[in-house]
């Protein structure tokens, strides 16, 4: 017979509905949508932060395009510019993804911050 005290496992830094809801607000307009009412019946704290990451995104893409409407027009450095400027969120999109699986609370690069601040009340 051992008479060591067992040590219990670590718990999970986020549960798995945590990183489900975090996951999800990154996913499409629809997915942010189910994010949203999944969030509603159990408030979390990474779970708030990543909407918040996510609306932002959200706000900067409808942004963003209401410029290319413009930039359009201007060829090759306009349609440059279109392109680094889609690729840029869309590996914004991809490095919150990655936080959010990992169930990490970390801000996107650049906006993220902003993102917090600004939407800070929002999904609390």
């Amino acid at each position: 017979m051992s008479t060591t005290p067992e040590t219990p496992a670590a718990a999970p830094a986020a549960s798995t509905e945590d990183r489900t809801v975090a996951i999800l607000s990154y996913i499409t307009l629809i997915g942010f949508i189910v994010a949203i009412v999944m969030h509603s019946s159990k408030k979390t704290a990474l779970g708030s932060f990543h909407l918040r990451q996510a609306l932002g995104l959200l706000v900067t893409g409808l942004a963003f395009g209401f410029c290319v409407i413009i930039l359009a027009f201007i060829p090759i450095l306009g349609w440059l510019v279109i392109l680094l400027g889609w690729l840029s969120l869309l590996v914004l999109v991809v490095m919150g993804l990655i936080g959010a699986a990992s169930g990490q609370q970390k801000p996107v690069p650049v906006l993220g911050a902003y993102y917090q601040k600004w939407f800070g009340n929002a999904f609390t």
